[in-house]
């Protein structure tokens, strides 16, 4: 069975999730990425893409993802009708990839960015939640990707809310401090999770 030995690490947009994700890996946990499988997979669909979004999302056998952005997060039917193609091709490959890591019986991270909008496709007992306020993701977005206020807001929002999924997590990352303190709070949960599958196995 996939995911047995997999903890869910996932957020909101603009919350850190990547620093966390680094730091874990430097840990020697393996961290499947469901954006990069993502990405991949989003390229050699690119003939649907097109079909479906028009031909100007597409430059070169690659998806311009900016532009296909631009549509999918100011139209949510257009959302739709993406993950509708996308979610279970990216599911199929995190499974085989979990199936693989399971063999180890070692813990390890699935990033799953939109784990909770998801519907729970994922059966993950323990989830990791990378937090910080609505406020600083704001500032965060506009300063990372050069965009407005609007801009910004229209992505956050498109998720469900940082509070909510804060309520959900198994364990919890509060990413409104330094690098130093996310360290150290990041060091606390490695440690936790080990103790934790260690009392199983």
């Amino acid at each position: 069975m996939a995911f047995e030995y997999a903890v869910v690490l996932t957020g909101s947009i603009a919350t850190g999730k990547s620093s966390v994700a680094k730091f874990f890996r430097k840990e020697g946990f393996v961290v499947i990425d469901a954006d990069q499988i993502a990405h991949t997979i989003l390229n050699q669909e690119h003939k649907a893409i097109a079909k479906m979004f028009g031909d100007a999302v597409v430059k070169e056998e690659c998806v311009d993802r900016k532009a296909l952005g631009a549509i999918v997060f100011s139209q949510s039917e257009k959302r739709k009708a993406l993950e509708a193609l996308l979610h279970p091709l990216i599911y199929e490959e995190i499974c085989r990839q979990a199936e693989e890591q399971d063999k180890l019986q070692k813990p390890y991270l699935v990033d799953i960015p939109l784990f909770f909008e998801s519907g729970k496709r994922y059966h993950i007992e323990r989830v990791l939640v990378v937090y910080t306020t609505l406020q600083e993701q704001l500032k965060r977005l506009m300063l990372r990707d050069s965009s407005t206020k609007e801009e910004a807001q229209k992505r956050i929002y498109s998720q469900i809310s940082i509070e909510k999924k804060r309520e959900m997590a198994h364990y919890l990352i509060d990413n409104r401090g330094t690098l130093s303190q996310l360290k150290h709070v990041c060091e606390k949960i490695k440690e936790q999770i080990v103790g934790e599958f260690n009392d199983r196995n």
